[in-house]
């Protein structure tokens, strides 16, 4: 049973605590197959930010409410700031339409910063703007129903808030990401297992959801220092060079290494306990 978050308040996002230390946050517009609203953009910053200093939950799993995942932009909503940006001339209006898809680009930034690992459980449809999503999440879990489409070229742009940079380095095939971004064909939730888009199919979105709650609990139970530091490596070592990357660890674990979460995390071991059995403070 999930308990409200009063401290989470938001319009688009219904945001709950689902397990002990692990936050469910959900696309809240079922009625508009959780179309994404200027609304919506702008409390996924907000929301991530809270959470990035959120001392008391350590996961987080994102998922859509309703009958599917996303629906992707909402076009008519959102139709005003494509059409007809402000500005006196074609300058001042490509500085302001700049500047808005930065805006944009930061609502799904704003997960990838966040240290805390994001799952992300996707049921039926996931299009256009939710594969930007996804894919700035650590970890992807899926239904046997659901079907990904990067759907921009179909509405005549190239996808601009991360598709497009993220995607080839999820599932490191060049000519499969190409396919998708050039055809908007629609792939199925097979096929994204067996390309890595996803980790884990499951019968259906309730049997997903137990199981990204299950998975969320078991990393809310190790070292918070251990698993957020972990994560903010990995982004690092994706986006630069082996050498960097070791460079960046030894300087980070010179200091990360002289915690209390290592003798604890040691003393479980020999006393053959789980991590789960450590009181682990908070971060």
């Amino acid at each position: 049973m999930s308990t409200a978050m009063p401290s989470y308040n938001f319009e688009t996002l219904h945001v709950s605590q689902a397990r002990d230390s692990v936050l469910h946050v959900e696309l809240n517009r079922p009625k508009k197959r959780n179309a994404m609203n200027d609304m919506l953009w702008r409390e996924m910053v907000e929301c991530f930010k809270r959470i990035a200093h959120d001392t008391d939950h350590r996961v987080v799993v994102v998922s859509g409410a309703g009958k599917m995942f996303t629906a992707g932009i909402d076009l008519m909503d959102m139709a005003g700031d494509v059409l007809q940006p402000p500005g006196d001339d074609t300058a001042r209006k490509a500085w302001h339409m700049r500047n808005k898809i930065l805006q944009y680009q930061e609502s799904f930034n704003v997960i990838e910063k966040c240290p805390k690992p994001v799952i992300a459980a996707v049921h039926n449809a996931c299009i256009g703007g939710g594969v930007d999503l996804i894919t700035a999440c650590d970890i992807r879990l899926c239904s046997q129903d659901a079907y990904f489409q990067v759907k921009e070229v179909d509405i005549g742009m190239a996808a601009d808030v991360g598709t497009l940079q993220r995607l080839p380095k999820v599932i490191g095939n060049a000519s499969l990401v190409s396919e998708l971004v050039y055809t908007a064909r629609q792939l199925m939730a097979d096929e994204a297992l067996s390309c890595g888009l996803v980790s884990r199919v499951f019968e259906d979105k309730e049997a997903m959801l137990e199981g990204a709650f299950e998975m969320a609990s078991e990393i809310a139970s190790k070292s918070p220092l251990a698993v957020q530091g972990t994560k903010l490596n990995l982004i690092y070592s994706r986006d630069h060079s082996v050498k960097d990357g070791l460079d960046y660890i030894a300087t980070w674990n010179m200091s990360m290494l002289q915690t209390d979460d290592l003798i604890k995390s040691a003393q479980a071991a020999m006393e053959k306990k789980s991590p789960k059995d450590v009181p682990y403070s908070k971060l």
